[in-house]
């Protein structure tokens, strides 16, 4: 519909795998898993639940009957109760046994977890796409130089691809902490209302090791090896705090690159891609915004104040259960994820087109490296027998004149000319300009650059082929 509000995160940035996996269809599905698995645990451990009770649900697993949920939901005014209900008109046999023992956290909060888990592995899988990418950026410019800036001042060279390297090494570390989540996300289990398991205990009748054996058997049909080991109703909601601040540091790294890219296009030195009839400005047809790193940062934004929902709710939780965790959460966690998801997909596409123009670079090099190339160049004059300190304080009053000419009559960088007309540093011109070889001055950069793709992102990139499979990543808007 047109006539109502609609996220622009469905509309126009998020995967539509991402929106799948935060889709109803995907929700209440998950919702018939877990019924499915409670159920043939207990008929397996003894409870009075038959094998055509649990056929049956199965066979209704992927059917959700919106309709009559809804209609459920407005006179129960409960969504889970209103979808055992809408479940139960397509499974009669199984209607009895539906959600035996289990409160309405069972089918929630393991389904919000498992949903986190899965789209912790799409981030997982994106990061390694950005990764591939901008490794092949590092390999090609890994050699050419480019001023360094340091308070966004010119400083000591460095390269191209050493600079990919940074942006990188930070996307590394936020790989590492959501390969951390992964591995550390427990099913809450079958826990009850306060999570004393007093209804299970209750249905197998004080056999304390059946309990325990039912939540191994939900967790293993789910996928997972463990359940929380203690909770109230809820998992800890610290859990979703660290989920999120997982994304909030990946928002953090991109919007770092997106911003330094931001930077080098104004520097004109490196440019996002441009396609050849988009428009840059509706006032100024000549203008080349960067609107994907712009995009980049905003969202970017957006998730790491998002990041503080989870936050404020885990420190806020009262007991074993309050309510005012459930509508936040229902909007923060997905939203994060459908922005992380939209970040990275632009950084990717950025990443994969970004342009570096040489020639530009190569100027302005050429307009600061006689200031940077003025300590090799003293210290050459002291090998020829020249006083250290007094060349140290002539070639900072030579390199104040010459700034004086760059600045303030706009005139070209004459350091050189000026060492070379003074008769303290007795150095011809020819002599001087050796010293403004710029490769000179990259030190370790290409090295540093191989060395990291070896040992730190190839290693990555054979662990996750299967992400590397994936070609169709289109930039939506």
């Amino acid at each position: 519909m047109k006539n109502s509000y609609e996220s622009p995160l469905a509309s126009r940035y998020a995967s539509e795998e991402m929106l799948h996996l935060f889709s109803p269809d995907k929700k209440f599905t998950t919702w018939h898993r877990l019924w499915v698995a409670l159920a043939r645990a207990e008929k397996d451990l003894g409870l009075p639940v038959t094998q055509e009770q649990v056929e049956e649900l199965e066979a209704h697993v992927n059917e959700i009957d919106y309709e009559a949920a809804a209609k459920w939901e407005k006179a129960l005014r409960h969504d889970v109760m209103a979808h055992i209900h809408a479940y139960g008109e397509h499974c009669p046999k199984a209607m009895p046994i539906i959600h035996l023992g289990a409160t309405s956290c069972y089918v929630g909060d393991n389904t919000d977890i498992i949903l986190m888990r899965e789209a912790l592995v799409l981030i997982r899988d994106a990061l390694v796409r950005v990764l591939h990418t901008l490794s092949g950026f590092a390999e090609r410019y890994k050699s050419l130089p480019t001023l360094g800036f340091t308070h966004f001042q010119a400083a000591q060279l460095v390269t191209v691809g050493k600079r990919a390297t940074l942006w990188m090494n930070e996307l590394l570390m936020d790989l590492e902490e959501v390969e951390f989540r992964i591995s550390r996300l427990k099913l809450l289990g079958s826990k009850g209302t306060t999570g004393t398991q007093a209804s299970f205990l209750e249905l197998f009748e004080g056999d304390h090791e059946k309990v325990r054996e039912l939540d191994r058997r939900i967790a293993h049909e789910m996928g997972f090896d463990q359940v929380v080991p203690v909770s109230g109703q809820t998992y800890s909601r610290k859990v979703d705090a660290a989920v999120l601040a997982t994304l909030s540091g990946i928002a953090q790294s991109a919007s770092k690159f997106a911003t330094d890219v931001r930077l080098l296009c104004h520097l004109k030195e490196i440019e996002e891609p441009f396609e050849a009839k988009q428009i840059g400005s509706s006032a100024m047809p000549y203008k080349r915004n960067p609107m994907r790193c712009e995009r980049i940062c905003s969202l970017a934004r957006y998730v790491i104040v998002d990041a503080q929902n989870p936050a404020i709710t885990a420190s806020s939780q009262w007991f074993e259960r309050t309510l005012d965790d459930s509508a936040n959460k229902r909007i923060s966690i997905p939203e994060a994820f459908l922005a992380t998801d939209a970040i990275l997909s632009i950084y990717e596409n950025v990443a994969s087109g970004l342009v570096v123009h040489e020639k530009v670079i190569e100027r302005h090099i050429r307009e600061e490296l006689p200031f940077m190339a003025s300590e090799n160049i003293m210290m050459d004059a002291v090998k020829r027998g020249g006083d250290r300190q007094q060349l140290h304080e002539r070639i900072r009053v030579l390199s104040q004149e010459a700034g004086r000419n760059v600045k303030d009559l706009g005139l070209s960088n004459n350091l050189i000319d000026l060492i070379a007309a003074d008769p303290l540093f007795g150095m011809t011109r020819e002599e001087l300009t050796a010293h403004l070889e710029p490769a000179r001055y990259i030190g370790r950069c290409p090295e540093q650059v191989t060395e990291f793709l070896r040992d730190c992102v190839e290693p990555v990139l054979a662990r996750y082929p299967d992400a590397l499979k994936k070609t169709d990543v289109e930039l939506r808007v």
